[in-house]
């Protein structure tokens, strides 16, 4: 059954950007030229009401504060206003790290939310904007499950399963082919559901490179970080015979840092015991996030730690598929 009340719920981005003397910037009074644009295109849409968080920003910009709001607006939008479905307007910057971040803020939120944008304003010649939102305002009209998606170029995607490959073009989000293991989890807990409140999280993501230094790793963990995501090599592979980095992550662990994994490669996935020098990573801590994305494994992050789960807790939910991260 489609939808038949819609939150439009409008955070700023390229769609609805007007010129200023600085160039491009975000703009309220998106809501009017909405309303205007479906009357043109003389378009049967169900019932939507407008929302926008202010300031509009450029998603370049985004933090956690924002998605919290998001949130939060969405709560209201279903439990106050009687709406069945949500529509998020977004700048494309950051748009995939926010639909991976809401994916698992909203964990058994009973209606469906998609997320769209475009990569030129609203109003400017050949713009995808009015594609992209009518799109997408169709799908939810048609009737979706539950869950987080993006729509993008003619196209729904998993929420937690996308990133942004182009910067100058129209299909610009893919699902990136990356093999996803991980058992699913039974049920979503209620202190990791949608109405469980959540504090900003101090996280950080560090990609390994050739001559990568231990100082620089300790720099990086003694900064105050709750939890780190290290992009390794292949399958899960570091520098294994530098002593001095494992000591560095493994005293981190054992105070407390939660220490994640990802591939470097796109279509990578972790497998700690492919490798001794994946073995290595495991041993001082890490866990693995199998095939999930960057903005996944952020996302997915933010939301355990930040609602005050234990290092193990974190752990042991981050292993698990919670909405399809990690496993088709």
């Amino acid at each position: 059954m489609g939808c038949t009340k819609l939150l439009v719920l409008y955070t700023g981005g390229t769609i609805g950007m007007q010129a200023s003397a600085n160039g491009l910037a975000p703009a309220s009074g998106f809501e009017a030229r909405l309303r205007a644009r479906q009357a043109e295109e003389n378009r049967t849409l169900p019932e939507w009401i407008f929302r926008e968080l202010l300031p509009p920003i450029d998603s370049a910009n985004m933090n956690q504060h924002n998605w919290l709001a998001m949130v939060a607006a969405i709560r209201a939008g279903i439990e106050q206003d009687g709406c069945d479905a949500v529509l998020l307007l977004h700048g494309t910057d950051t748009l995939a790290y926010s639909a991976a971040a809401l994916s698992f803020l909203l964990l058994g939120l009973p209606v469906p939310v998609v997320l769209t944008g475009s990569m030129l304003p609203a109003g400017s010649p050949g713009s995808d904007a009015w594609g992209n939102l009518f799109g997408a305002m169709t799908a939810l009209q048609g009737g979706l499950e539950p869950g987080v998606r993006l729509y993008f170029n003619g196209k729904l995607l998993h929420g937690a399963r996308v990133s942004k490959l182009r910067s100058d073009a129209f299909d610009a989000f893919h699902e990136l082919p990356r093999q996803r293991q991980g058992q699913r989890a039974e049920q979503i807990p209620l202190q990791i559901d949608y109405c469980q409140s959540r504090q900003p999280v101090n996280l950080a993501a560090l990609p390994l490179y050739p001559g990568i230094q231990a100082a620089q790793v300790r720099a990086l963990l003694d900064s105050g970080v709750q939890g780190l995501l290290l992009e390794c090599y292949g399958s899960g592979t570091g520098p294994a015979d530098d002593a001095e980095l494992l000591g560095a992550l493994k005293a981190a662990h054992d105070r407390g840092v939660v220490l994640a994994a990802i591939s470097q490669c796109p279509h990578g996935h972790i497998d700690f015991g492919v490798y001794a020098a994946g073995s290595a990573l495991a041993s001082a801590g890490l866990v693995s996030g199998g095939g999930m994305t960057r903005e996944a494994a952020l996302g997915k992050l933010f939301a355990l730690l930040g609602a005050g789960l234990s290092q193990a807790e974190v752990e042991r939910w981050f292993a698990l598929d919670l909405c399809g991260e990690r496993a088709d």
